[in-house]
């Protein structure tokens, strides 16, 4: 009988993408080891690289990364050491093995300046130290180990397991009449099951190089939330505001849409339209009690 193979997640027992990336590759065949915060030290090298050594791999996915977008604005130190220390540990502990790493990075990478789609030859430009730090982890991982690894940037994640932008609407519509969403930030909405699903693919494939990996289409978030209440059948008036009105302490894209055609060109995936998505997640996983 042929072992199944083996991959570690990193952040796969609690985290929002990780959660789904188990799931999927214990249902794609895969012996999936999750792994979190008192499992192993991520920012301890030499324990990261026992850790892995031990578990034998054939995939490492990290999930891991500071994603306190305002919080980074004044701990940059602590964000770097998450978003770029940690992806060059791992590209050292893979390069050269047959080991293949799939790092998930982010759509702040870009500073939102575009009106259409931005694709992997797109030149980044972040405007955020959450953005430069996440930037920085993937030029050095790519640097390190670039025929042992993919990067996979994506966005405005929704999916079961862990609050979300999604629930965390629903949860107010339920309580509320009306709300407040900014509608002058477009970006594309992902759900983790699909996201995942593309992810344990280019781990098969063990595809090298950049992708972006989104659900088809692109929303601003007060859309996104109107979308949402919609199908979760709320009487709650979703009420569009501008990021004037909601000031936060770092810069957002004001445009971050993601160009997945390369994705689609090496693995023959065609991300489904985010609606469809949206839809599954919520009548799945996201009614609100009472509803």
């Amino acid at each position: 009988m042929t072992a199944r193979p083996r991959a570690v997640v990193l952040g796969g027992r609690t985290g929002l993408l990780g959660q789904s990336l188990v799931l999927a590759l214990r249902n794609g065949g895969w012996d999936a080891v999750p792994v979190g915060r008192d499992d192993v030290d991520v920012l301890d090298a030499e324990r990261l690289a026992d850790f892995i050594d031990k578990a034998s791999p054939q995939a490492v996915f990290n999930t891991v990364a500071w994603t306190q977008v305002d919080l980074a604005e004044e701990h940059e130190q602590e964000a770097a050491q998450l978003n770029r220390a940690l992806p060059a540990s791992l590209g050292r502990i893979v390069r050269g093995t047959g080991m293949h790493l799939v790092h998930l990075s982010t759509d702040f990478v870009f500073n939102g300046r575009k009106t259409t789609p931005y694709s992997t030859d797109d030149t980044p430009d972040p405007a955020s130290v959450y953005g430069a730090t996440k930037l920085a982890g993937e030029t050095a991982l790519l640097s390190i180990a670039p025929d042992n690894c993919c990067v996979v940037r994506t966005a405005w994640l929704f999916g079961p397991g862990r609050r979300n932008f999604v629930q965390t609407i629903l949860g107010l519509c339920a309580a509320k009449d009306d709300i407040q969403v900014v509608h002058d930030q477009t970006g594309s909405p992902t759900y983790t099951v699909d996201l995942a699903a593309g992810c344990v693919r280019l781990a098969e494939l063990r595809a090298t190089g950049l992708f972006h990996v989104v659900n088809a289409g692109q929303a601003s978030w007060c859309e996104l939330a109107s979308e949402a209440v919609h199908l979760a059948g709320l009487h709650c008036k979703v009420h569009a505001i501008t990021s004037k009105d909601w000031p936060q302490k770092a810069a957002r894209p004001a445009y971050s849409v993601l160009d997945t055609s390369r994705f689609t060109e090496v693995t023959g995936i065609v991300p489904r339209p985010w609606p469809q998505a949206l839809r599954d997640y919520i009548y799945k996983d996201c009614i609100p009690s009472g509803n």
